[in-house]
Order: structure tokens, then sequence, then C-alpha cells
């Protein structure tokens, strides 16, 4: 009793053996995101266990759709996303896109690298297009490398993978961006288990950031 006790007060408490998370990155036509429209979702799962303190990615659980925006992005844009004038007009509509979103993310909890911005577009989608907001917790991914690195100067995505020489295939583009996310999780993990047992000691971490300052 004790030893569970002690585990409580830590901050890991009692927890599932094992959790799903979803690594995402979106697409858009630009980085308004109240105004702006999605191109491109695509995520990864995650599977979490808190047992042995490991986490293990899951290929065979993922998504990637394009979507049809309301008018296709201009071509400065297009060369940063890579998403074409036919694939643009080929996507899913936004409400059969967020359904097929919703569906498959049940559950789970969303990371991402600079969550805020995804999370915002998301939910206005959400509540345009299903007439309610996504049900999910999210956990930022800058945060967790500020908190587990703070002695790495980083602050861009393109910096982290820099600095654990991490290669991606195709920079903005959503499935290799998510690819090098969930590389960029795997690197800062033994940190991260090393100080949290649960998926709320993990946010608790997360939010240390907040103390370390402006970068």
């Amino acid at each position: 009793m004790r030893a569970w006790l002690d585990r409580w007060w830590s901050g890991c408490g009692p927890h599932a053996e094992s959790e799903r998370w979803l690594v995402l990155d979106i697409e858009t036509t630009g980085l308004d995101a109240q105004n702006d429209q999605m191109l491109a979702i695509a995520a990864m799962a995650v599977r979490v266990d808190w047992r042995a303190r490991r986490i293990a990615l899951q290929p065979g659980d993922s998504l990637a759709v394009n979507l049809r925006p309301t008018r296709v992005s201009d071509k400065a844009n297009i060369l940063v996303h890579g998403i074409g004038v036919g694939a643009q007009r080929q996507g899913l509509d936004p409400a059969g896109a967020m359904q097929a979103f919703e569906q498959w993310a049940q559950g789970a909890h969303l990371v991402a690298f600079h969550a805020s911005f995804d999370r915002a577009l998301l939910q206005r989608y959400a509540r345009e297009h299903l007439g309610r907001p996504l049900k999910h917790e999210w956990l930022d991914i800058a945060h967790l490398c500020r908190v587990s690195h703070p002695q790495v100067k980083a602050r861009a995505l393109d910096d982290w993978l820099a600095h654990f020489n991490i290669a991606c295939v195709a920079r903005h583009e959503a499935n290799a961006d998510v690819m090098a996310e969930c590389d960029l999780l795997q690197r800062i993990w033994p940190q991260v288990a090393r100080e949290c047992g649960s998926w709320r000691a993990v946010l608790r971490y997360a939010g240390r950031q907040a103390w370390l300052g402006p970068r």
C-alpha cells in the first residue's frame, strides 16, 4: 500500500496499462486557424505501454485523407505542401473527412508538434461540419521536447529534427511530417518515461515548459 501511495503522490497514480495516442499533422491553405482551409489530415497511432514504460508505433493503425477546399489554394501555398490542384479537387468533402477522422480517433489522445494550431483548426472544422467539438485531450510534442531537453536551443520542428539527426523525406507533406514527429517522440521518450507513468503525469510534465520562460 505504501508503494502505491508513493506512486500516486509522485504524479503517476493509477493508470491504464496501455493507451492509444495519435500523432497527427495537418496541411492548410495558410496559418490562420480561424479562416484558412484544411487540405490534409495524416495521423499514426502510438501504443503506450505504461507497465513497461515503452511506446510502439502502429503503422497499420493510421489515417491519411485529403480534403476538398471551397477554392484551390494559390501556387505559393501548393509549393509548400505539394498538394496540387487535381488532388485538392479530388479530396473528400470536409464533412465526410471529419466524420472519418472522428470515428477513427475515438477514445484516443491527440499529439502534435505546436498542437495549438492543429487543435484550433480541427475544432473549427468539427463544429462547422459535425455540429460538435471533438472530445479529445491534446499533448504538444514541442513542450515535451523543451522540458525533457532544456539544454537544446531549438524551437521549430526542423531544429529538433536536426538536433536528433532525424530525416524527413518531404517536409510539410502530412504523412512525412507525422513519421518525423513519431521519430522525435521516440527519441525523447526515455527521458519522459523516467519522469511519468501516466497520461496525466505527461501532461503535467509538459506543462513545466511554461516555467522555462521564452526562448
